[in-house]
């Protein structure tokens, strides 16, 4: 389960938290000021951080800022400020989340699930085969670290292949995945939409690596 690092200045509210959140199954460890905190982020290398804003010494905003500074581990801001100005202020430090106290746990859980699979998505989104990264998100690929520059069919039709490296696809299977037609008059659009492809993408696109062609069946993305 993921841990928890909870920074919370409040006996009773960081005890009733640590227990509660226990109970739902987290590794809790709690610090009760900021630079304690800051020590615990370290030590304990959490999956999240719910931090309290009013804090002894360095305040919440300037723990977040630090964090943010220093990684990207994800932080749920919770604090009875409910002013639009702290919010916008907890977000701008960098936070991932506000929740305004009094929370139920089973909220408080709900929220550190929310944030925990948007930062999952965020780090799946993008994949690396050799040296060709592919970002599904945000729909970028680059080649060597710069970006390459796809016309929208090359572009599906790379994700199309890449989604399942290794995997034949026949030209009439990617027809209807890319181009929406169930018909074979246009399998020369897929041989054409290939070696543009290729042009933009292989070292050497007389010799693919990454769309290679299977004789007789069709095209497979590496495996790589």
């Amino acid at each position: 389960m993921p841990r928890v690092l909870l920074i919370e200045d409040d006996h009773a509210v960081r005890e009733g938290l640590q227990l509660a959140l226990r109970r739902q199954g987290y590794t809790v460890d709690a610090a009760a000021t900021g630079e304690l905190g800051l020590d615990a982020l370290r030590a304990q290398a959490p999956d999240i951080v719910v931090l309290d804003l009013m804090l002894p010494g360095i305040d919440g905003f300037e723990v977040c800022r630090r964090i943010r500074a220093g990684g990207e581990v994800p932080i749920i801001m919770l604090t009875a400020r409910s002013d639009d100005m702290d919010i916008v202020g907890g977000l701008e430090a960098g936070a991932d989340d506000y929740v305004v106290k009094p929370v139920q746990p089973r909220v408080l859980d709900a929220r550190i699930r929310a944030v925990l699979r948007r930062r999952v998505s965020e780090q799946t989104s993008k994949e690396r085969h050799g040296s060709l990264e592919i970002d599904r998100q945000a729909l970028v690929v680059a080649k060597d670290d710069k970006q390459v520059g796809l016309t929208p069919t090359e572009l599906r039709l790379l994700l199309e292949l890449s989604a399942s490296p290794g995997q034949v696809f026949s030209r009439q299977q990617l027809l209807q995945a890319v181009w929406e037609h169930d018909y074979l008059g246009d399998s020369r659009l897929v041989d054409a939409c290939v070696q543009r492809l290729r042009a933009k993408i292989e070292d050497r696109p007389a010799s693919p690596v990454y769309v290679q062609t299977v004789r007789g069946f069709g095209y497979r993305f590496g495996p790589v």
